[in-house]
């Protein structure tokens, strides 16, 4: 049986795709692959498991040998790797930290490969270590969920809000979408606002009436996934001058703000300048959103500057390993 021997697996998992590299020591990537949601949360273990086996599969497949064949899953080589980090969305407690590592575990074994270390991590903080470079900072994330992480010159970080769907992911697109919901059928019950928000909602999911938005709310076919794309048809009746869709905008912008703040307090960043970067899908396609964010945090920290991401959330993945990789290598060499 032949080996291929490889010094990091980086996955990025989220709530809409994921995302394998495998890289060698300096990080340069030699095989990638992509999968679908990984939030255990919201796809469930067997969701999470396929999806991660999916990415890392294909990344597999995508190692180049040096005389150009591909090497397939299924063939009769096994993929040694040193180091894996995991950095997956809903790992939020040393409850999820347990589930994940084996559902990460699980995943693995229905591969070739075979891992020497393994890091799991929440997504959001490997993100804030692509965003800024490991510079002071705040990241604030507004996608299928939503939470804030900051690092500050010490390399201590705080991070406010990232709860999940059930109790938490304020301002994020679920957050907007359900909100539309609930709007919608409160206007048709003729207790909520006016509002004509259900003219570009009920067409986004092929429906017409009010009592199948909410079928489909308890229904089989409903997922996280599908509520944070509501988010967009909120967006396009805010911009139609819905007010009712304001006011969801507006009370999203609010709800990151109020999270982005704690986080600003607990680094002490409030006095001093700071970096602030923005990601996710409703930060980059809501300007409503955006720039009311933005108001609230420049009024509140005058100093801060903000400023795009230096590197994709995966370069954060990637980052955790290689310092593994070296300390590791430090310490053989002692």
């Amino acid at each position: 049986m032949a080996v291929r021997r490889i010094p990091l697996l980086a996955v990025d998992g989220g709530g809409t795709k994921s995302l394998a590299v495998l890289t060698d020591r300096q990080g340069q990537v030699l095989g990638r692959g992509h999968g679908g949601p990984s939030n255990y949360h919201g796809s469930g273990t067997e969701g999470a498991m396929r999806e991660l086996a999916a990415a890392i599969r294909e990344a597999i497949a995508d190692l180049d040998h040096s005389a150009g064949s591909r090497v397939e899953a299924d063939a009769e080589t096994v993929v040694e790797v040193e180091c894996a980090v995991f950095a997956l969305a809903g790992l939020d407690t040393e409850s999820d930290r347990l589930a994940i590592t084996r559902l990460v575990q699980e995943a693995l074994a229905l591969l070739p490969l075979q891992v020497g270390h393994l890091i799991v991590e929440n997504d959001g903080y490997a993100a804030l270590l692509g965003a800024t470079g490991g510079q002071p900072g705040i990241l604030v994330i507004a996608g299928t969920g939503s939470i804030i992480y900051g690092i500050d010159e010490q390399g201590r970080t705080a991070r406010a809000g990232g709860w999940g769907h059930r109790v938490g992911d304020e301002g994020s697109g679920y957050w907007i979408g359900k909100q539309a919901a609930l709007s919608i059928l409160r206007a048709y019950d003729g207790r909520g606002a006016d509002t004509r928000l259900k003219e570009w909602v009920l067409p986004y999911l092929g429906m017409e009436r009010e009592e199948e938005l909410f079928n489909w709310m308890y229904g089989s076919a409903y997922s996280i996934e599908k509520v944070s794309r509501l988010s967009r048809a909120v967006g396009q009746a805010a911009s139609a001058g819905d007010k009712e869709a304001q006011r969801i905008l507006s009370a999203a912008a609010d709800e990151l703000f109020y999270a982005a703040a704690a986080v600003i307090r607990h680094l002490s960043f409030h006095c001093d300048p700071f970096v602030a970067i923005m990601q996710g899908g409703v930060l980059q396609h809501e300007s409503h959103v955006r720039e009311a964010l933005m108001r609230r945090i420049e009024a509140y920290a005058p100093h801060v500057q903000w400023d795009e991401a230096r590197r994709e959330p995966i370069y954060g993945v990637t980052a955790m390993g290689l310092s593994y990789l070296e300390t590791k290598g430090r310490g053989k060499r002692q």
